[in-house]
């Protein structure tokens, strides 16, 4: 490698530094072999802007794709804008029949292209990839593209029709993010597994109840969730009963808000109790709500990694007696629509807490609670 190249390397390694704070990457140096000035520019420029830290993760890991397949393929870096061709080349590598590759190996995408995203750690899937990650970095590509003021041929026919014949020949049935919906049954079998005062398990019940009860909150807006966005509001007065505590829950902007976007959800009852205890347990008066435990029992000031909250979830679905295959975080946010339908709240009314924006995604889940114990479904008894 020439001076010239290390010098370069190093001002990318340095500039993915400076953003690292709000885009975690664990592979920083290969990142900085791999993407370009101009890649490491445009990340910088959306850290500054405020694009959210999520998009921001997904956006890079989809770059970094692209880029490795462009070098691993085509022996370039990725071109701005690209070429019609190679939006089909990338297609064709991607979605494929199955069937054909036993008959012709050169089908899909080629042999020694597989091998180096493997070795890479670019590639994980046996098979063709799932028609809606291709759509994804595709439409990731295309956005790249306008950010640069370039444009792509990616509202080509030729390539929307090459899409859908491919998906039409490798059907895959669509995985929702979580096999089963946590529903009230459930959710209460895995609190019942926090049975002790420890921190873990007092945390983890925090966890369940306001990731649930909040409606359905995304593992990143648990993990993230911090001290300053919780505000306590008068108690409700519940009949027959001593008043119920109540707090909101102050999300900020969310996936599906607006730059300027206060999203406000509601506590109400048992679920501020089990966060009201594990704030106590855990000494929290500022900065992060839920915080990782090691093994010993100490509580860490880092905020909890968003895969931990899956974590949780599935390790208590085991304890229950459940198959922790079946469940992840998303099962928490499926589910809180689920049990919403199971017992008939109106629809408009589920999502003002669940802070969804289409009433088709909700409804998703909504309908299938509904449909299964409706009428249209019991013609026959």
């Amino acid at each position: 490698m020439t001076e010239a190249h290390d010098r370069a390397l190093d001002r990318r390694v340095q500039h993915l530094d400076t953003i690292a704070a709000v885009l975690p990457m664990e592979r920083r140096d290969e990142l900085a072999e791999l993407l370009t000035d101009q890649d490491v520019e445009t990340l910088r420029h959306l850290v500054n802007e405020g694009m959210g830290a999520n998009t921001l993760r997904a956006l890079t890991s989809d770059l970094a794709y692209l880029q490795a397949w462009s070098l691993a393929s085509t022996g370039l870096s990725l071109p701005w804008p690209a070429s019609e061709a190679l939006l089909l080349k990338f297609v064709a590598h991607h979605l494929w029949d199955p069937e054909k590759r036993l008959l012709d190996p050169a089908h899909g995408m080629p042999s020694d292209v597989e091998e180096k995203l493997r070795i890479q750690g670019f590639l994980r899937t046996v098979g063709p990839h799932a028609s809606d990650t291709v759509r994804r970095r595709l439409a990731t590509w295309s956005t790249l593209t306008k950010w640069r003021g370039l444009q792509g041929a990616f509202a080509s026919p030729a390539l929307k029709s090459a899409i859908r014949l491919s998906v039409r020949a490798t059907p895959r049935p669509r995985k929702r993010k979580s096999a089963k919906a946590v529903t009230g049954d459930i959710l209460s079998k895995l609190i019942a597994t926090c049975r002790t005062d420890s921190l873990r398990d007092v945390r983890d019940k925090a966890i369940l109840m306001v990731a649930f009860a909040s409606g359905g909150r995304r593992r990143s807006e648990v993990a993230g969730l911090r001290k300053e966005q919780l505000t306590p509001e008068d108690p409700i007065p519940f009949e027959g009963s001593s008043p119920l505590p109540s707090l909101s829950i102050h999300l900020g902007r969310t996936k599906t808000s607006g730059a300027d976007s206060d999203e406000v959800v509601y506590l109400t009852g048992r679920p501020v109790d089990a966060l009201n205890a594990w704030l106590k347990a855990g000494r929290i008066d500022k900065g992060s709500v839920f915080r990782a435990i090691d093994r010993w029992g100490n509580l860490s000031r880092r905020p909890l990694d968003p895969k931990a909250v899956t974590d949780i979830v599935k390790q208590r679905a085991a304890m229950a007696g459940l198959d922790p295959r079946e469940f992840s975080a998303h099962g928490l946010r499926s589910g809180y629509l689920t049990e919403a339908a199971n017992r008939g709240i109106p629809l408009p009314e589920a999502m003002e807490q669940s802070r969804h924006r289409s009433v088709q995604q909700a409804s998703e889940y909504y309908n299938s609670a509904t449909r299964r114990s409706g009428r249209a479904s019991r013609m026959l008894d």
